[in-house]
């Protein structure tokens, strides 16, 4: 059975060994931010489909059989119309949707629907680490008297857009005493992160807490009517049902 598996997540890089070893024909799609991503073991794609019609030819070309989606979870464009070609094509479809974070459990957090309304919770003067990824960089240009903090996989080939602020390179995992370390040097008073979820990226919530820095965490989107589930093992628990089925 041939699968194509959304990838750029931990989630990915930990369920394409499990489908390899269950026997399924692999590939995994990369959007191809990082220059330099580790291997996933399988066939591997990068870059974009083109489109609506570019991914439905793709599935006709590749023969796919089921898409697995473990894109991060606040790419909802992409899980949105990934679930809807899907089903025009009648090709089984599933999202890993990691269990988010619960802000009560964090010492100081403010939750937020919007980068607007982020913002409006900083403080003037404050320095800020903004760990909602580089493509939200514009959103803060209006954060003029703060300083930021943005933290990059891949050296930076440009300078930082605003006068105020700088990148930080840095390839995951980090340990909590690795993010606790790096908030005192850069003397943090600030984090600005999205409810992304799981295990993998917590350390740095959790060191906000140790140094009981105040969390401003947006919350993600609702997918509701989205087919998910929430651990790799529900996917392969599903996956094998599909199989099965085909037989």
């Amino acid at each position: 059975m041939k699968v194509l598996l959304l990838a750029g997540t931990n989630e990915a890089r930990l369920l394409a060994p499990e489908l390899l070893a269950r026997g399924f024909d692999v590939t995994a799609s990369l959007v191809g931010s990082t220059r330099a991503p580790r291997s996933l073991g399988c066939k591997t794609r990068f870059g974009g489909f083109g489109g609506d019609k570019g991914f439905m030819s793709w599935l006709d070309t590749s023969k796919t059989n089921i898409v697995i989606d473990a894109t991060h979870p606040f790419a909802f464009k992409i899980t949105e119309r990934t679930q809807r070609l899907c089903m025009e094509k009648k090709i089984p479809y599933i999202f890993i949707l990691r269990n988010e974070w619960v802000p009560k459990e964090v010492v100081n957090c403010t939750s937020v629907e919007t980068y607007k309304e982020a913002i409006s919770k900083i403080s003037p003067g404050s320095r800020v680490f903004l760990a909602t990824g580089r493509q939200s960089l514009d959103e803060f240009s209006l954060l003029t008297d703060s300083y930021i903090f943005c933290r990059l996989i891949d050296k930076p080939t440009e300078n930082f857009p605003f006068q105020n602020g700088e990148y930080v390179v840095g390839r995951p995992p980090f340990s909590v005493t690795d993010e606790v370390n790096l908030f005192k040097k850069l003397e943090v008073d600030i984090l600005v992160l999205k409810n992304s979820g799981g295990d993998s990226s917590k350390a740095k919530l959790r060191a906000a807490n140790i140094l009981k820095i105040p969390v401003i965490m947006l919350v993600r989107p609702d997918y509701t009517g989205i087919n998910s589930v929430n651990s790799i093992y529900q996917c392969l628990e599903w996956v094998s049902e599909i199989d099965k089925n085909r037989k």
